[in-house]
């Protein structure tokens, strides 16, 4: 009887909880759904701003610091002297000096030969100056000593940008580029380090207050604002044979086998495409044809390459792409296509002509990815960053751009290049104590005349040094880019 009792009172407590439960109002049940959203957003929010933080840090904070919009410029610059850039080999290169009025001048004691790549203070900041702006008003001196300085109103000395580039060399492309208009590159082709970077006509910083309306008008139509070596677009001539050899050879396994046989000139739908000369040939194999310049057989191997596999080699290799640096660029461009692109187009593309277009740092990367097995570094001018007192704050590591060719495909086309000095159009080259190889171009220009190429590097087994020369309107790269990489290499290397 006790047993039935408990058991009943049991069974009536459950049906009571169940009834507490289904009596539950719906919108309380509800307001848990709605305060389970709001948390959901919330969070989603929190994730998402978390996200843009990073980036924010990551991608975007140098630009904002070095903004000219940033205030914090005008504060600092109130309280910290600009800093030096110094040259890889201890040279200055830009420097705060006070004059008869004891007013803070920015001086360039080399005038116009760093005036791109070192860049300016006044009107609107350039290269280095522009790029490491914040790096040069910050002081990390002695805090006891800046403490001291900030109390009695004495400016403290700003950080020193420590460049990768070699003084002696950049004098030494200045010195050959003489009055010509154009531009000298050079990269250590196993770091991206720029070692020189020269554009002419160029202009001294020094004075360009007084001559800015002259300069910005560009009366003489010479750009001189302009930096050639990394914003002036040229057609590759012949240096471009390089990636037309490489996607034939990705094309043609059996490219060893390759023959040709040059007459001089190949026509092809009322188009006639010459050798320089008209010079006749004869029978080729791949390594001559490239070494000899040949356009007709390289035209010829244009014909029958693939637009799209053409194409989509030279974009691995930054065509149409900002290059992977710092430095202020301009893109190369690269239009063959299928589909909006003849076998005329593809024929003059193959030879460096068409409407192929390419800065000089971008010739000399892919003369420098060569050199290091197929490797492509990130160019870099700056090496580290020092306080006043020379203690390294913060240093920069080589970067890998992209692998755009394998080892194998690298060290045959070195061999392309050698022959170029040993038995082409740079023999000049061969009578320097160092193995070098490289490729020339004559880039032909419509009622004007040619531009001067040299693209190569030295020493062949364990390459220093990748250089890119670009010579204006002037004639054949064998006779006018080809002497100006001689002296460079010579100052190298002596």
């Amino acid at each position: 009887m006790r047993k039935s009792i408990l058991k009943k009172d049991i069974t009536r407590k459950k049906s009571e909880k169940n009834n507490i439960k289904n009596k539950m109002p719906r919108d309380k049940a509800s307001g848990r759904k709605t305060i389970l959203s709001v948390v959901y957003i919330f969070t989603g929010l929190f994730i998402l701003m978390m996200g843009y933080f990073a980036h924010f840090l990551i991608f975007k904070s140098r630009d904002v610091i070095n903004s000219t919009y940033n205030q914090r410029h005008d504060v600092l610059a109130k309280r910290v002297i600009r800093g030096k850039i110094i040259s890889a080999d201890g040279v200055v290169l830009a420097e705060t000096v006070t004059d008869d009025g004891e007013n803070e001048v920015r001086n360039y004691p080399f005038d116009d030969m760093y005036a791109h790549v070192v860049g300016r203070v006044l009107r609107g900041r350039t290269g280095i100056e522009a790029a490491e702006n914040i790096t040069l008003l910050t002081s990390y001196s002695n805090s006891a000593g800046a403490l001291y300085n900030d109390l009695i109103g004495v400016k403290n000395p700003g950080n020193n940008v420590i460049t990768t580039l070699n003084h002696k060399l950049t004098k030494a492309a200045y010195d050959a580029l003489g009055n010509k208009t154009g531009s000298v590159v050079a990269i250590e082709p196993s770091t991206g380090k720029i070692l020189a970077m020269v554009s002419k006509p160029a202009y001294n910083p020094n004075e360009i207050d007084e001559n800015w309306d002259r300069l910005s008008e560009d009366q003489d139509n010479e750009s001189p604002l302009l930096n050639r070596a990394s914003q002036g677009l040229y057609p590759p001539g012949s240096t471009f044979k390089i990636l037309t050899a490489l996607a034939y050879m990705r094309e043609n396994p059996d490219y060893l086998d390759y023959s040709y046989n040059c007459k001089g000139k190949i026509e092809y739908d009322g188009m006639v495409i010459h050798c320089s000369n008209n010079r006749s040939h004869g029978k080729v194999d791949l390594k001559k044809a490239f070494a000899k310049s040949c356009n007709t057989s390289f035209s010829s191997i244009g014909k029958e390459l693939s637009m799209d596999g053409f194409r989509e080699l030279c974009e691995s290799f930054f065509f149409n792409k900002d290059l992977p640096a710092k430095i202020s660029n301009n893109k190369s461009r690269f239009e063959l296509k299928t589909g909006s692109s003849g076998v005329k187009e593809a024929m003059q593309t193959a030879i460096g002509q068409g409407k192929t277009l390419i800065t000089p740092l971008h010739n000399a990367m892919i003369a420098a990815a060569v050199a290091n097995g197929g490797i492509m570094m990130k160019p870099y001018t700056v090496d580290r960053i020092e306080s006043a007192g020379g203690r390294v704050l913060k240093g920069y590591i080589p970067e890998e751009a992209a692998v755009v060719m394998s080892f194998e495909e690298a060290d045959y086309l070195k061999s392309l290049m050698r022959a170029v000095v040993t038995d082409g159009t740079a023999s000049r080259l061969n009578k320097l104590d160092v193995k070098v190889a490289g490729k020339t171009g004559t880039a032909q220009q419509d009622g004007k005349d040619s531009h001067a190429w040299f693209i190569g590097f030295a020493p062949i087994n364990e390459p220093k040094i990748a250089i890119s020369v670009l010579v204006e309107n002037i004639g054949s790269g064998s006779d006018y880019a080809v002497p100006i990489a001689e002296k460079v290499f010579e100052e190298y290397f002596k």
